[in-house]
């Protein structure tokens, strides 16, 4: 690491610590003497989500962000919560042994997620997800999570 002063390369880490998703140093320039704080972050690897139809396009965590937001809309969900989710789904993701992700992946991830932090956000973004073709296929759904049961369904 240059020295932004002096523009040594012998620096020296002073101190280091975790600020959020990012690492945070305190070096000292050992030629100048100089202090300066430089961050690191993590670079991953672009996920791609593969569509229903063959497509693929770059994930995108603002747009699942904002479909559980949508399903949590008026409940008694955090936005902690909704960030923690978001979070948990996309390591998960990012766990994946490939970089291409199947979209009915991601959705049925975001189904266990809200099945486990609210029923009602679960089934708003269950009748989405999942396109009722009926009001039969809708109450099939309610019934087994009433049940405790997993809906098989896509």
């Amino acid at each position: 690491m240059k020295c932004p002063y002096c523009v040594n390369e012998d620096t020296k880490v002073v101190d280091s610590r975790q600020v959020e998703a990012q690492i945070r140093r305190r070096r000292e320039c050992e030629k100048c003497e100089k202090r300066f704080t430089t961050f690191e972050r993590v670079e991953y690897a672009e996920l791609y989500v593969i569509k229903k139809n063959g497509s693929r396009q770059p994930f995108n965590s603002e747009k699942l962000r904002l479909s559980i937001r949508k399903a949590c809309e008026k409940r008694p969900i955090s936005l902690s919560q909704i960030e923690e989710t978001v979070d948990q789904i996309e390591a998960k993701l990012r766990n994946e042994d490939s970089i291409e992700i199947k979209s009915s992946r991601i959705g049925n991830l975001v189904m266990q997620n809200l099945r486990k932090l609210d029923s009602i956000a679960y089934i708003r973004f269950a009748s989405v997800y999942k396109d009722f073709g009926d009001l039969a296929a809708f109450e099939e759904t309610i019934d087994k999570l009433r049940k405790g049961g997993s809906d098989g369904r896509k």
